[in-house]
Protein backbone atom coordinates (compact mmCIF):
# COMPACT_ATOMS: atom_id res chain seq x y z
CA UNK A 1 0.00 0.00 0.00
CA UNK A 2 3.08 2.32 1.12
CA UNK A 3 4.46 1.88 -2.48
CA UNK A 4 1.09 2.86 -4.15
CA UNK A 5 0.95 5.59 -2.31
CA UNK A 6 4.48 6.71 -3.19
CA UNK A 7 3.78 6.06 -6.50
CA UNK A 8 0.88 8.30 -7.14
CA UNK A 9 2.86 11.08 -5.68
CA UNK A 10 5.00 10.63 -7.89
CA UNK A 11 2.55 11.03 -10.84
CA UNK A 12 0.80 13.53 -8.93
CA UNK A 13 3.78 15.27 -8.74
CA UNK A 14 5.00 14.90 -12.67
CA UNK A 15 1.82 15.48 -13.29
CA UNK A 16 1.90 18.84 -11.85
CA UNK A 17 5.29 19.72 -13.65
CA UNK A 18 3.78 18.93 -16.95
CA UNK A 19 0.36 21.35 -16.20
CA UNK A 20 2.87 24.02 -15.16
CA UNK A 21 4.69 23.91 -18.46
CA UNK A 22 1.58 23.88 -19.93
CA UNK A 23 0.11 26.90 -18.26
CA UNK A 24 3.04 28.84 -19.76
CA UNK A 25 4.73 29.04 -16.57
CA UNK A 26 8.66 28.43 -16.23
CA UNK A 27 10.45 30.89 -18.56
CA UNK A 28 7.72 32.50 -20.72
CA UNK A 29 8.16 36.21 -20.66
CA UNK A 30 5.92 38.13 -18.17
CA UNK A 31 3.11 39.97 -19.62
CA UNK A 32 3.07 42.82 -20.07
CA UNK A 33 0.93 45.18 -18.17
CA UNK A 34 0.83 48.45 -15.94
CA UNK A 35 1.28 49.00 -12.29
CA UNK A 36 -0.43 51.53 -11.05
CA UNK A 37 0.26 52.34 -7.19
CA UNK A 38 -1.81 53.81 -4.32
CA UNK A 39 -0.18 56.68 -4.92
CA UNK A 40 -0.20 57.32 -8.96
CA UNK A 41 3.18 56.26 -9.39
CA UNK A 42 2.94 53.44 -12.32
CA UNK A 43 6.01 51.20 -13.87
CA UNK A 44 5.76 48.09 -16.32
CA UNK A 45 7.12 44.74 -16.48
CA UNK A 46 9.22 46.52 -19.34
CA UNK A 47 10.44 49.25 -16.81
CA UNK A 48 11.55 45.73 -14.27
CA UNK A 49 13.90 44.49 -16.50
CA UNK A 50 17.35 43.88 -14.44
CA UNK A 51 15.51 43.34 -11.57
CA UNK A 52 14.39 40.42 -9.85
CA UNK A 53 10.22 41.29 -9.20
CA UNK A 54 7.88 39.18 -6.91
CA UNK A 55 3.91 40.27 -8.03
CA UNK A 56 2.13 39.27 -5.10
CA UNK A 57 -1.84 38.63 -5.59
CA UNK A 58 -3.39 39.32 -2.35
CA UNK A 59 -6.47 40.39 -0.61
CA UNK A 60 -7.41 42.28 2.76
CA UNK A 61 -9.75 39.41 2.88
CA UNK A 62 -7.47 36.71 2.70
CA UNK A 63 -6.33 34.83 6.07
CA UNK A 64 -2.93 33.57 4.54
CA UNK A 65 -2.07 36.70 2.50
CA UNK A 66 -2.35 39.12 5.51
CA UNK A 67 -0.41 36.28 7.39
CA UNK A 68 2.42 36.19 4.61
CA UNK A 69 2.74 40.40 4.74
CA UNK A 70 5.49 40.51 7.48
CA UNK A 71 7.61 37.83 5.69
CA UNK A 72 6.71 39.76 2.35
CA UNK A 73 7.47 42.94 4.10
CA UNK A 74 10.70 41.55 5.61
CA UNK A 75 11.87 39.48 2.03
CA UNK A 76 11.46 43.48 0.32
CA UNK A 77 13.60 45.08 3.49
CA UNK A 78 16.27 42.23 2.93
CA UNK A 79 16.84 42.14 -0.64
CA UNK A 80 15.36 45.42 -2.31
CA UNK A 81 19.24 46.72 -2.39
CA UNK A 82 20.54 44.01 -4.20
CA UNK A 83 17.79 44.47 -6.72
CA UNK A 84 14.86 42.38 -5.74
CA UNK A 85 11.27 43.95 -5.80
CA UNK A 86 8.01 43.39 -5.16
CA UNK A 87 4.37 44.43 -6.60
CA UNK A 88 1.49 43.66 -4.22
CA UNK A 89 -1.72 43.57 -6.33
CA UNK A 90 -5.22 43.70 -4.58
CA UNK A 91 -7.66 41.52 -6.05
CA UNK A 92 -10.55 43.54 -7.97
CA UNK A 93 -12.98 42.61 -5.48
CA UNK A 94 -11.11 44.31 -2.75
CA UNK A 95 -12.52 47.58 -1.32
CA UNK A 96 -10.08 50.06 -2.46
CA UNK A 97 -10.44 51.63 1.18
CA UNK A 98 -9.72 48.20 3.02
CA UNK A 99 -6.49 48.16 0.76
CA UNK A 100 -5.78 51.95 1.69
CA UNK A 101 -5.86 51.19 5.21
CA UNK A 102 -4.40 48.06 5.22
CA UNK A 103 -1.09 49.56 3.33
CA UNK A 104 -1.29 52.67 5.74
CA UNK A 105 -1.46 50.65 8.48
CA UNK A 106 1.32 48.04 8.19
CA UNK A 107 3.47 50.96 6.76
CA UNK A 108 3.95 48.74 3.36
CA UNK A 109 7.24 49.36 1.73
CA UNK A 110 6.49 48.40 -1.61
CA UNK A 111 4.05 49.63 -4.11
CA UNK A 112 0.65 48.42 -3.53
CA UNK A 113 -1.83 48.53 -6.25
CA UNK A 114 -5.36 48.03 -6.40
CA UNK A 115 -6.17 45.61 -9.66
CA UNK A 116 -9.54 47.65 -9.75
CA UNK A 117 -10.71 46.08 -13.78
CA UNK A 118 -9.25 41.86 -12.62
CA UNK A 119 -6.80 43.30 -16.04
CA UNK A 120 -3.42 42.68 -14.35
CA UNK A 121 -4.94 39.19 -13.06
CA UNK A 122 -6.42 37.96 -16.35
CA UNK A 123 -3.01 39.18 -17.97
CA UNK A 124 -0.74 36.69 -15.02
CA UNK A 125 -2.88 33.53 -16.19
CA UNK A 126 -6.48 34.44 -14.98
CA UNK A 127 -5.68 34.59 -10.95
CA UNK A 128 -8.33 33.71 -9.02
CA UNK A 129 -6.95 32.57 -6.28
CA UNK A 130 -4.61 34.44 -3.30
CA UNK A 131 -2.12 34.55 -2.61
CA UNK A 132 -0.90 33.87 -5.76
CA UNK A 133 2.63 34.69 -6.35
CA UNK A 134 4.90 34.96 -9.23
CA UNK A 135 8.60 35.38 -9.55
CA UNK A 136 10.28 37.40 -12.49
CA UNK A 137 13.42 37.42 -13.41
CA UNK A 138 15.60 39.91 -14.44
CA UNK A 139 14.94 39.19 -17.88
CA UNK A 140 11.31 39.53 -17.44
CA UNK A 141 10.37 35.62 -17.49
CA UNK A 142 8.59 34.23 -15.20
CA UNK A 143 10.52 31.40 -13.12
CA UNK A 144 8.21 30.45 -10.66
CA UNK A 145 4.32 30.48 -9.28
CA UNK A 146 3.11 30.22 -5.79
CA UNK A 147 -0.08 29.07 -4.83
CA UNK A 148 -1.03 29.55 -0.73
CA UNK A 149 1.60 29.09 1.39
CA UNK A 150 5.14 28.05 0.44
CA UNK A 151 8.09 27.22 2.05
CA UNK A 152 10.43 29.95 2.60
CA UNK A 153 13.80 28.83 2.30
CA UNK A 154 12.79 27.43 -1.00
CA UNK A 155 11.59 30.56 -1.89
CA UNK A 156 14.71 32.51 -0.92
CA UNK A 157 16.82 30.19 -2.42
CA UNK A 158 15.29 30.82 -5.63
CA UNK A 159 15.10 34.69 -5.14
CA UNK A 160 19.19 34.30 -4.66
CA UNK A 161 19.69 32.55 -7.76
CA UNK A 162 17.71 34.70 -9.61
CA UNK A 163 19.97 37.49 -8.27
CA UNK A 164 23.07 36.30 -8.80
CA UNK A 165 22.37 35.48 -12.33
Amino acid sequence: MKKILISLVAVVALAGVTLWQVQGFGGQPAPQVTFTDLHGKSVTTEDLRGKVVLVKFWATSCTTCVAQMPDTIRHYEALSARGFDTIAVAMQYDPPNYVVNFAETRKLPFPVVIDAQGEIARAFGDIKLTPTAILIDKQGHIIKRYLGNYNEQAFLATVEKALAS
